[in-house]
């Protein structure tokens, strides 16, 4: 489960689901709302309205959320 800050801001939902992309523990093309398994009950619920608030609905892609990452060449 996250460990999320109280009170929620979409910059830190945005760094924590980065974080599980990072980990490989959810994949870019997972659907918002499957993150809920990562949220403690009460937790979610806020999260839940944070992401409404903000426009991002439950069946967007994952990748919408975190937006654009940029990649060095190796």
């Amino acid at each position: 489960m996250l460990q999320t800050c109280r009170p929620h801001s979409i910059h830190s939902i945005k760094d924590e689901v980065r974080a599980l992309v990072d980990r490989g523990s959810i994949g870019r093309a997972a659907q918002i709302y499957s993150l809920a398994r990562f949220f403690g009950d009460r937790d979610w619920h806020s999260v839940e309205e944070l992401l409404e608030d903000n426009e991002y609905l439950l069946r967007d892609h994952v990748c919408d959320l975190i937006g654009h990452e940029s990649w060095q060449n190796d």
